[in-house]
């Protein structure tokens, strides 16, 4: 994304995606106080859709440890996949 106003349709899009896929509802996504988080669409799909937002304090990397902990995760399963591959790892 390279406007925060997409966050809303992209987050639409994914909770799609992600049903669709998985077979499973997105309860509880967790973010923090941004603007794009907060709006009135934002809000009005979750309450619609009975999702409970979690919203944490920005700056603050203790509130979301685990999902970092994912990310990395992800990230190096993908650099690993990559290098498996073949191309060099020199964009990453």
């Amino acid at each position: 994304m390279k406007k925060k106003y997409e966050v809303y349709s992209m987050f639409v899009k994914f909770k799609a995606l992600v049903e669709n896929e998985t077979e499973r509802r997105i309860k509880s996504p967790r973010s923090y106080n941004g603007g794009e988080y907060v709006s009135n669409a934002f809000k009005e799909v979750c309450v619609k859709e009975g999702i409970r937002r979690e919203l944490i304090a920005p700056h603050n990397p203790q509130h979301n440890g685990v999902e970092k902990r994912k990310n990395r995760s992800i990230v190096g399963a993908d650099r690993k996949i990559l290098h498996e591959q073949g191309p060099p790892l020199s964009p990453w």
